[in-house]
C-alpha cells in the first residue's frame, strides 16, 4: 500500500488519532514504518533524502530552517526543493504570506502555532501559551490564518488541552499536538524522547518509552576500549594477521620478483 496523500489524511479528521515522530536517523525512519506511525517529521536536505528512502510508504513532512527563507519566493523555492527530495508536505514556522505563497504553488504547508520555540522571545520563554482568554483567543486566530492562507495541517506547541480541542474541532486542517491533548488530530514526539537518548531535560509532554541512553554508554565504552586495542596492535605486530590478508602463490611471486627491479 503506498503512503497516504493529504487528503486521505484530511479525511481522517475527527474519525481517529494520527501519530507523528520526528526522526533524524534512518534507523528510526524505518522502525516506524514497521511500526506502523502514521507521520513522520525531520529537517529538510541531504538527511531526509536516506530517510525518505528507509521509510517509502510513510507520509514524510520536511521541515526549511527557521530564518532559511527570507521571501515568499525563496520559501517556494525551498518547499519544491523538499517535495523533489521525496517530501510530501513541508514545515514552515514563517509568517503567513510565506504560508500562503506556497500554498498557492499546490505545495502542502504545515504551519506552527502556540509555544513556536523560535519566537519564544515573544511569549515568555518556555512556557504554555493560551492560558488566558486573550492568548487562547489568540491561538484560535493564528490557527485559523493558517487555514485560510492554505495550510493543510499546522503543529500546536504547549497549548491548554480545553482550547486547543475546541480551536481543532472548529478547523478543517490538522491540528498536530505537541503537548495540546488528544482534543487535536495529531500526536507529535521526538524520536529521541520516545526512546530515551534525550540526555537532556524531558519536557512535560513527552513520554519515554525506552532507556536508549545507558545503552549508548555502553557501546560508546566498547568503542573505548576498541581503538587502543587496534592501536597496540598495530604496533606491535599484531594486526594484520594472517587472516586479513591475501597471499600470492610461490611461482607467481618468484616471477613477480625477477621482474621488479632490486629494492
Amino acid at each position: 500500500m503506498g503512503r497516504p496523500t493529504v487528503r486521505e489524511l484530511l479525511n481522517l479528521k475527527g474519525v481517529r488519532q494520527l501519530s507523528e515522530v520526528l526522526v533524524r536517523t534512518e534507523e528510526e525512519a524505518l522502525a516506524c514504518e514497521e511500526a506502523g506511525i502514521d507521520l513522520l517529521i525531520t529537517v529538510a536536505g541531504e538527511q531526509a533524502r536516506k530517510i525518505r528512502a528507509a521509510a517509502p510508504n510513510t507520509f514524510l513532512t520536511m521541515g526549511i530552517l527557521y530564518g532559511e527563507c527570507t521571501s515568499p519566493s525563496e520559501a517556494i523555492k525551498a518547499g519544491f526543493a523538499a517535495l523533489k527530495d521525496g517530501a510530501d508536505a513541508v514545515y514552515a514556522c514563517m509568517s503567513i504570506p510565506f504560508i500562503e505563497a506556497m500554498s498557492k504553488e499546490g505545495i502542502p504547508v504545515v504551519g506552527h502555532v502556540g509555544l513556536v520555540p523560535q519566537k519564544r522571545t515573544w511569549t515568555g520563554g518556555f512556557r504554555a501559551v493560551g492560558k488566558t482568554a486573550e492568548e487562547a483567543l489568540k491561538v484560535y486566530q493564528d490557527t485559523l490564518a493558517h487555514q485560510e492562507a492554505g495550510a493543510c495541517a499546522v503543529e500546536m506547541a504547549g497549548v491548554p488541552v480545553e482550547g486547543a480541542s475546541e480551536i481543532s474541532k472548529r478547523m478543517e486542517l490538522l491540528v498536530i499536538s505537541m503537548g495540546s491533548g488528544n482534543g487535536c488530530d495529531a500526536q507529535y514526539l521526538f524520536a529521541e524522547d520516545i526512546l530515551g537518548t534525550n540526555r537532556g531535560h524531558v519536557p512535560r509532554h513527552a513520554k519515554v518509552y525506552r532507556r536508549l541512553s545507558s545503552e549508548l554508554d555502553r557501546i560508546q565504552n566498547e568503542r573505548v576500549q576498541a581503538f587502543p586495542e587496534y592501536q597496540a596492535d598495530v604496533l606491535s605486530g599484531a594486526f594484520p594477521e594472517a587472516g586479513n590478508t591475501v597471499r600470492i602463490q610461490a611461482n607467481e611471486y618468484k616471477e613477480f620478483l625477477k621482474n621488479i627491479p632490486p629494492s
